[in-house]
């Protein structure tokens, strides 16, 4: 029987205290709209912050790190061994974490709107059934809400996996030891970046992927690129298969797939199945009050508005994106729409990146030339290899390449990619370039420091630029 408490006096309930559910409540509280959160899960700091971005992050830096010192000889340097205490690695992850995650709960719990721990579903349209500590069910109300429950990892259907049992990204993330051998199923940026990781931590790491090739919403290039480090590096990796069973076999666990017109088997100490998630919403009971999903995804439009006109969501329980910033953006949108209903924003992703924190790094931004095809966006392309570019030789970071998409007549940019050292941070100016709608004869003119990696950007920008007609404005009639 539910309690005779009832808070009816709320503008706006956020569902979820992660990125985009606290970017919501920040926004909703500023605009004078009384404001509450309730996270229901375990801990409070949301996917980013726990298992996500920060923790994956530290421990790929200390990959990277291991592996450039393992390589000093190719900088004349005498490291005579350079191993790793793998509970450091973990220590070290966990206070950053920690660190991180207490901030969180700080802006959560010291902010101008309310924040309540207790797991939360729809009785009705207006109304949330929350369980809180006491065990007794309590209702909320409030004239609007913001969904934004987050994701959870999801495994592929493969017969027998339950069974023989798996690790998750998440379990990844915090293991006591490196196991000796691991299975990655996966060929997404998660699957990527830990398999990567755990072979740089000495595990001997085989990666199945069941689509053509890994990365398959990148570029062909991009992704060959990354291909041939990973495969130079140890790993095994298999791609196109078909996944038919997973079992166990004395202490070890195993995978049977089809591969090259015939069946393989790949057995290890543990089985990674990295390949995706989710969106966290089984529990919200959302069918009943009317709002639209598609596998669990909740449907919006372009101003993150639900199918019910009074409930928005932002974040992974949205999607299709599932980054951080791009979470932000939607939370912010979502709450100064429902503050402004006359001033309303929209999501626009002509700026949309992505970034794998491989080594090489991976980021794409705007168009690839994959989906201007898809979509017949008129283009021209140009790109430059690392290989022949002064600081990635300096470096010995010789992998990779820079690639920029313009249109054929204005010389507008369209899209960059980088595949290489720091491939993260240099996409940064193509944003920038992107945001001011610059044109490659405005980059390849822009002064760039030698001898940097940025400065790689003016190549591909020149080639372009020599092919692109300059616009020429029309003359004005004398009189």
């Amino acid at each position: 029987m539910l309690s005779d408490t009832k808070t009816s006096n709320y503008d706006v309930a956020v569902v979820g205290g992660g990125s985009a559910g606290y970017a919501a409540a920040r926004t909703a509280a500023a605009a004078g709209l009384h404001t509450v959160v309730i996270e229901g899960g375990p801990e409070v700091g949301g996917l980013c912050i726990l298992r996500g971005c920060m923790p994956s992050k530290a421990l790929l830096y200390a990959g990277e790190v291991l592996h450039l010192a393992r390589h000093g000889q190719t900088w004349g340097l005498r490291i005579p061994r350079a191993g790793f205490d793998f509970p450091s690695v973990m220590a070290r992850k966990r206070a950053m974490v920690k660190d991180f995650a207490d901030y969180r709960r700080q802006q959560l719990t010291e902010g101008s709107f309310d924040f309540r721990r207790a797991p939360a579903r729809f009785v009705d349209a207006h109304t949330l059934e929350l369980k809180e500590a006491d065990g007794q069910p309590r209702l909320l109300t409030a004239r609007h809400f913001i969904i934004s429950t987050g994701s959870v990892p999801i495994a592929p259907p493969c017969p027998g996996l339950e069974e023989t049992g798996f690790l998750t990204s998440d379990d990844a993330l915090s293991l006591p030891a490196p196991p000796r051998s691991l299975v990655v199923l996966g060929g997404g940026p998660v699957a990527l970046e830990l398999a990567q990781f755990y072979c740089r931590m000495d595990v001997k790491v085989t990666l199945i992927q069941r689509s053509a090739r890994i990365l398959r919403e990148f570029d062909a290039d991009a992704a060959s690129a990354l291909e041939t480090v990973l495969r130079r590096e140890g790993i095994e990796l298999f791609a196109p298969t078909r996944l038919a069973r997973a079992f166990r076999k004395g202490r070890s666990k195993g995978v049977e797939f089809e591969y090259a017109n015939s069946t393989r088997t790949a057995a290890a100490a543990e089985i990674l199945a990295a390949t995706g998630r989710t969106p966290n919403t089984a529990g919200l009971e959302l069918k009943k009050i009317g709002v639209h999903t598609e596998n669990g995804r909740i449907i919006t439009n372009a101003e993150m508005q639900s199918s019910v006109p009074h409930i928005y969501a932002a974040g992974d329980c949205t999607g299709p994106h599932q980054i951080v910033h791009v979470a932000v953006e939607q939370g912010e949108v979502a709450a100064h729409n429902i503050a402004h209903p006359r001033q309303r924003r929209r999501m626009d992703y002509r700026l949309l990146t992505s970034v794998v924190f491989t080594d090489p790094q991976l980021a794409v931004l705007g168009l690839t030339e994959k989906e201007a095809g898809a979509r017949g966006v008129p283009f021209l392309a140009a790109s430059y290899p690392f290989a022949d570019h002064g600081k990635s030789l300096i470096m010995e970071a010789k992998d990779g390449f820079v690639k920029l998409l313009a249109d054929p007549k204005s010389g507008e940019i369209l899209g960059g990619a980088c595949v290489g050292p720091l491939g993260g941070e240099l996409i940064h100016e193509i944003i920038a370039a992107m945001a001011g709608r610059m044109t490659v004869q405005e980059l390849a003119a822009m002064p760039h420091y030698h001898p940097t990696l940025a400065e790689i950007w003016t190549y591909p920008a020149g080639e372009l630029a020599e092919k692109i007609r300059p616009v020429r404005k029309p003359r004005k009639k004398l009189r």
